[in-house]
């Protein structure tokens, strides 16, 4: 599942893109822009999957090819293919969620032979291999073992995978952590829900309430934020900062069960990774003190957007 932080950077970056449209948005792209965001990272989870069963896969490949040769050897004819034949492996392939996501974002035609070739050759000089090949049983726990070996020492160190993912996916340094979390998560229970409910109806109803909340009280945000900002002038403040602030100030004020200092450390650490050096610090100071006055004004009792008169 994508998490909350990752779900508030997918609205963050969907306000600033509206904001580059200098509000020019038609109705409804809000929704669709921030709808693509979430799309992308679903596509990003199923390439991995994929890439992963490409990697154990390749054993047959690796074998056919050998023995196809003019004059193959003794060696040749003996590769290993227990691989290809990996329970969970063909658990995941005959999957009916995972090949309708594979067709629906035409996955198969990014696939690099040549790197996933090299990725092959590098697990099969790997004691790992060798100790999962010569196990004659096909222990479940072995069977994911190997699996999640691919992904978390075989393809996540190496910078030419890692490489090819950007060039694919260019919100890989976004979802990077959550990729490995949620992949993880999968081998323990492999279900073609993972691919299609890659976000729960609560988390999607949150990212949709804060979009459409920072959207519809843009103005009287901006009103309870310019005070201050004391000698900071508001139309030279970095236009990321001023979307956290709203964020955070959102969260304050329309959503009655996030705590407070919830919101306050999570907007701090959106700042010190995708804004300026100084918005950390910046945005910490500012919300900490709207969070004080606020609270003094008995302003923040947590109601939900819908039912709020502000």
């Amino acid at each position: 599942m994508i998490s909350r932080r990752n779900i508030r950077v997918k609205v963050m970056q969907t306000l600033y893109s509206i904001d580059s449209m200098n509000g020019e948005t038609k109705p409804g792209e809000p929704s669709a822009i921030l709808h693509r965001k979430i799309e992308a990272t679903k596509q990003l989870f199923t390439y991995l999957i994929y890439f992963i069963t490409e990697v154990a896969k390749y054993a047959e490949t690796d074998a056919i090819k050998k023995a196809s040769k003019h004059l193959p050897t003794a060696a040749d004819l003996a590769i290993n293919t227990k691989l290809a034949g990996n329970e969970m492996l063909w658990k995941i392939l005959e999957d009916i969620g995972f090949k309708a996501r594979l067709a629906e974002y035409k996955l198969t035609q990014l696939i690099d032979k040549d790197l996933l070739k090299k990725c092959y050759q590098q697990l099969v000089l790997t004691p790992e291999y060798e100790e999962y090949i010569t196990e004659m049983s096909r222990d479940k726990k072995n069977e994911k073992r190997i699996l999640e070996y691919i992904f978390n020492v075989l393809l996540l160190p190496n910078e030419n995978f890692i490489s090819h993912v950007e060039e694919l996916f260019i919100n890989w340094d976004d979802d990077a952590e959550m990729m490995q979390a949620m992949v993880h998560n999968y081998f323990n229970k492999p279900t073609g829900a993972a691919f299609q409910d890659i976000l729960s109806k609560e988390k999607l109803d949150f990212a949709k309430d804060l979009l459409v909340t920072v959207l519809d009280k843009t103005p009287y945000l901006l009103e309870l934020i310019k005070p201050k900002l004391n000698n900071w002038d508001a139309d030279r403040i970095a236009a990321l900062d001023l979307i956290i602030l709203e964020m955070g100030l959102s969260e304050f004020l329309y959503f009655e069960t996030i705590p407070t200092k919830v919101t306050i450390n999570e907007y701090i650490d959106l700042a010190k990774d995708y804004s300026t050096p100084q918005s950390g610090q910046f945005v910490n100071g500012l919300l900490d003190n709207l969070h004080k006055e606020l609270t003094t004004q008995n302003k923040i009792s947590k109601r939900t957007y819908k039912n709020s008169t502000l």
